[in-house]
């Protein structure tokens, strides 16, 4: 095979891989979406070909990718709150770096199984995933009520009552406000009577989840 002809179907394989996973990514709304992944999949194929091609010292290039991809992995993580979003979208784009890499060195099939494995694990087994968050998860409510009107004491009364385990985490007061932060853990059902119970209380002025 002419040595151009080995480059182009490796930069089209790379493209397809990269398509394929930013497809599903791009489905489910994530920052790093089609165009991204084909980008960095294409992009890390091209840097391996050129490094195993020209470089004298072709692993240098290979784990300046890596270092590289580091960076953009980052960009797609924030903090809401006490919660850590995009840590899936980061790992899928170090995976896709990765199997562009693994086409770039000519190891086609390797990267067709990391393909099929990663999607199972983006598509299936991110619902098995959530049915087990549904059973037993753990959230962080921030609840303020007023100090003159309602107790700590009667909050967790029917906290209790609901059968939620619940571990008080911090404790505050803003002027005639008293702010209290739980760390709960219960099943989805359960979870929604909390919130449906601290929507209706009158007495409870703002909560955060």
């Amino acid at each position: 095979m002419n040595i151009e002809t080995e480059y182009i179907i490796k930069i089209i394989a790379a493209f397809t891989a990269g398509g394929v996973l930013g497809m599903e990514r791009e489905y489910r709304s994530k920052p790093a979406g089609f165009r991204t992944m084909i980008l960095i999949c294409v992009g890390s194929c091209l840097f391996s070909i050129l490094s195993k091609t020209f470089a004298e010292n072709s692993d240098r290039i290979a784990s300046n990718i890596v270092t590289g991809i580091g960076f953009i992995g980052a960009g797609v993580v924030f903090k809401e709150g006490t919660t850590v979003r995009g840590i899936t979208s980061a790992a899928t784009i170090w995976i896709a770096a990765a199997m562009g890499m693994c086409i770039g060195f000519g190891h086609y099939v390797l990267s067709a199984i990391v393909l099929i494995l990663v999607l199972g694990t983006l598509i299936i087994l991110s619902r098995l995933e959530e049915t087990l968050d549904n059973l037993h998860q753990t959230k962080m409510y921030n609840i303020q009520f007023k100090a003159y009107e309602y107790s700590m004491d009667l909050l967790e009364e029917e906290i209790k009552k609901m059968g939620i385990n619940f571990l008080r985490t911090k404790l505050a007061k803003a002027n005639d406000e008293v702010i209290v932060e739980y760390k709960i853990t219960s099943n989805q059902s359960k979870r929604e009577a909390l919130n449906q119970f601290l929507i209706n209380n009158k007495y409870v002025t703002s909560f955060e989840i």
